[in-house]
């Protein structure tokens, strides 16, 4: 990987030594003309020839937009930040005032310096929240040097948009919701009066947009890339095996668990998401859970999901839907999908093996699992043979063995003693779940495993 790497490295110095005259600077070292102030009141000013943003208590997010607007482009910059603050520079962003009165919105080139280092990761500022984040990338998060200037590069050309953060690769995402936008410098808003008067800044913010072909890195594909466009299969990811388990549309691979068609009510098909709908919170008695016509035996399958307050439901796997024939839900593993703050499954069961992530009433996720409430989640179970892993937002959370003596103890102190050799099918199918609550799916995709 290091050589590789280094070969990649030097590829960029010879790619970006090439018309240098199609590159245009966005500041011109003297004053903030052709920038303009956006939604905070945090102060901005010119320093030696750069551009310095100054923290500041009682403001909203801060941001100095170009009145330009751009669409493919190449853009680079050098900054340097207090290590108390958290920025970015926003890029195909806008401010329209049909959106939360003005909000500025739109993808983000994160600026990290906390121990979480996630500086080069893709953020959708005020809408989706993470799009590509730098856990366990540790050569991303190595790129950035605390209290130095570090240079910054931006590829947003049509819907593929990639990072770097001197010279190493950090972010790669596909992506279509915005074509275009401004770039913008943004000053975060702090909740601690001794950060007021922190500091960050720009400086040598230059961009590319006309014969970007020439400029463009070289694709480097050992950085993985992260396919936003909801959906769909990237031609990586169908290289790589991935299909989608659900199209986005219809109701075409799957059936009610108890039903030989998808069910008549209970579940809806909207704008690419598969909702679950709300009745009376009471386990399969609406809709009921739906399943994969098809049955799997070692996949990697993949979920995003989003709950709306309150809300339980699950992913289950393994599943017999001759299993169980009365009330309830089809019997499999499963990845617990629930609010765990609001819903009282989380106090039940034993050390927390209802809440979220969990392998339900069997074993808990931990406290610290990557959450993200009020936005879509990634859940993403892999299972190999008896080898099974839980993951949530690119972070394992659980792994087990089944079929074993420890597997069996296990079930014979769960709510599922009562159904023989539970969990020890070697195939089955994939179940959503209806519990009476809202949930949200998209992005259904599966690999299936030799």
């Amino acid at each position: 990987m290091k050589k590789t790497l280094f070969l990649f490295l030097l590829l960029i110095g010879v790619t970006t030594s090439f018309a240098q005259s199609e590159w245009e600077s966005l500041f011109n070292g003297k004053n903030l003309k052709g920038w303009v102030k956006l939604n905070g009141t945090a102060e901005y000013k010119v320093v030696d020839g750069t551009i310095v943003g100054i923290s500041k208590m009682d403001t909203p997010n801060t941001f100095l937009a170009t009145k330009k607007m751009y669409g493919d482009f190449i853009l680079e910059f050098e900054f340097k930040v207090d290590d108390s603050l958290n920025s970015g520079v926003q890029f195909r962003s806008n401010s329209l005032k049909e959106y939360q009165n003005g909000r500025v919105h739109g993808y983000q080139f994160e600026i990290d310096p906390s121990s979480r280092a996630w500086t080069g990761g893709i953020y959708d500022e005020a809408r989706r929240g993470w799009l590509y984040d730098l856990t366990g990338k540790e050569y991303a998060q190595k790129a950035f040097k605390k209290g130095e200037w570090n240079k910054a590069r931006i590829e947003a050309i049509g819907k593929n948009i990639r990072t770097w953060v001197n010279g190493i690769p950090c972010a790669n995402i596909l992506d279509e919701t915005d074509s275009s936008g401004f770039i913008a410098l943004q000053v975060h808003a702090i909740g601690d009066k001794s950060h007021e008067g922190k500091t960050i800044a720009w400086r040598n913010i230059k961009i590319c947009t006309q014969n970007i072909e020439s400029e463009k890195t070289p694709d480097f594909q050992e950085i993985p890339q992260k396919n936003c466009i909801a959906n769909t299969i990237s031609d990586r990811e169908a290289q790589d095996g991935w299909k989608l388990l659900w199209d986005g549309a219809t109701t075409n691979g799957w059936r009610g668990a108890k039903l030989s068609t998808f069910p008549q009510k209970g579940w809806k098909i909207e704008n690419g998401i598969l909702k679950v709908l709300k009745s009376d919170g009471a386990e399969s008695r609406n809709g009921g859970d739906i399943v994969t016509v098809d049955k799997y035996k070692n996949f990697e399958l993949s979920v995003d999901f989003k709950i709306t307050p309150g809300a339980n439901s699950g992913i289950k796997y393994f599943v017999d839907t001759d299993m169980n024939k009365g009330e309830g839900s089809s019997i499999g593993c499963e990845f617990q999908i629930l609010d765990d703050l609001k819903h009282p499954d989380a106090k039940l069961g034993v050390n927390g093996n209802r809440k979220l992530g969990s392998l339900y009433d069997l074993i808990p996720a931990p406290e610290d699992k990557p959450f993200r409430p009020g936005f879509f989640n990634n859940a993403r179970i892999v299972v190999k043979d008896n080898k099974v892993e839980h993951w949530l937002n690119d972070v394992k959370i659980i792994e087990y063995e089944r079929n074993n003596q420890m597997w069996r103890a296990l079930v014979a102190y769960s709510k599922y003693k009562i159904w023989p050799a539970f969990g020890e099918a070697a195939e089955g199918n994939i179940l959503l779940q209806d519990h009476g609550d809202e949930v949200w799916f998209q992005n259904i995709k599966i690999k299936e495993l030799k």
